[in-house]
């Protein structure tokens, strides 16, 4: 493991997701899962968002319209949440789920939309 891409990784991970969310991730982790939470932060976080090519809003655009055509309802929920820290709006979420109901199928949008929906309202809740 490269212990500079990995903390880039860590800071670029805590930023999107929430520090609480990504301290939890790598605490919790066991023999089992811990090579994955590794992997994962290293080389998603580090090394892909890390890069200079795209801003962090246009990731996030990009995630949230692959995770949806890839059916990861999880995925979907925690990337929501890191969308709107990276500045996306309601509205233009609204438009990436639109864009999956036609490139990769209505299902697929009507469960983005539920999942939107329920972290809106989660959001909302808490303020």
């Amino acid at each position: 493991m490269d212990k500079a891409t990995y903390e880039k990784g860590l800071e670029i991970r805590s930023a999107v997701l929430g520090k609480e969310y990504v301290e939890n991730s790598i605490r919790t982790a066991d023999d089992f899962n811990r090579p994955l939470q590794q992997l994962v932060t290293e080389y998603c976080w580090g090394e892909v968002w890390g890069r200079p090519g795209l801003d962090r809003k246009t990731r996030s655009f990009l995630n949230l319209a692959m995770l949806s055509a890839l059916n990861r309802p999880h995925e979907i929920e925690m990337h929501l949440k890191g969308a709107l820290n990276n500045g996306l709006t309601r509205e233009e979420i609204c438009e990436v789920f639109l864009q999956v109901a036609i490139y990769c199928g209505v299902p697929a949008a009507v469960d983005s939309f539920r999942i939107a929906r329920k972290v809106f309202a989660e959001i909302d809740g808490k303020k």
